[in-house]
């Protein structure tokens, strides 16, 4: 669940990250049922009003579901002199999000990729941290994807190349390959 970067806009082979971790998974022999739920320029205010929603249609209570979230981007984008989300708001809708979350389904949180505006990128830095330490207080396992891909060569170059903030399909199998080497991912398959 979440925005652009899990819809993997931008990705030719409109896998983005998730859709790889997905494939990646049932080549291994996992039967899952995959949904990317990704909206491109959601916020985490947008998020908080759809994901049970959404979850609900796919996830009855008495299946074995699981649920990724990975937002936080758009809350840092400037529009109209501000930040689409006030960054105390974005950390009371993630809060709210996951605490409900996993109550129902064991979680995940990804956080925030970078994109290639680098006032942006110390908002999202900002955001990133203080999303892991959400997670840490509510006990939901956080990736920080922001500063691996921070330093990516491929990440950046791909997002130059693209629109500014989302690679191509390199740039996704990078953002993959650390999800899917994470051990709470993996955890999920033992």
């Amino acid at each position: 669940m979440g925005e652009s970067f899990v819809n993997g806009t931008g990705d030719l082979d409109c896998l983005g990250w998730a859709g790889r971790i997905c494939a990646n998974a049932c080549r291994l022999g996992h039967d899952i049922t995959y949904y990317n739920l990704g909206v491109r320029r959601e916020t985490s205010t947008q998020l908080k009003e759809r994901w049970f929603r959404e979850v609900s249609y796919r996830l009855p209570l008495e299946q074995e579901g699981r649920i990724i979230f990975c937002f936080g981007a758009n809350d840092t984008t400037i529009e109209n002199g501000k930040t689409r989300v006030a960054f105390e708001t974005s950390l009371e809708n993630t809060c709210n999000i996951l605490k409900v979350a996993k109550q129902m389904f064991p979680v995940l949180m990804v956080g925030t990729a970078p994109v290639v505006d680098l006032e942006q990128n110390q908002r999202i830095a900002r955001l990133s941290v203080a999303f892991g330490a959400i997670c840490n207080e509510i006990n939901v396992p956080y990736l920080d994807i922001f500063t691996p891909l921070q330093a990516s060569e491929v990440w950046i170059s791909e997002a130059i190349a693209n629109d500014g903030a989302h690679p191509r399909a390199a740039g996704y199998t990078q953002l993959a390959q650390l999800v899917q080497n994470w051990q709470p991912w993996l955890s999920w398959f033992k």
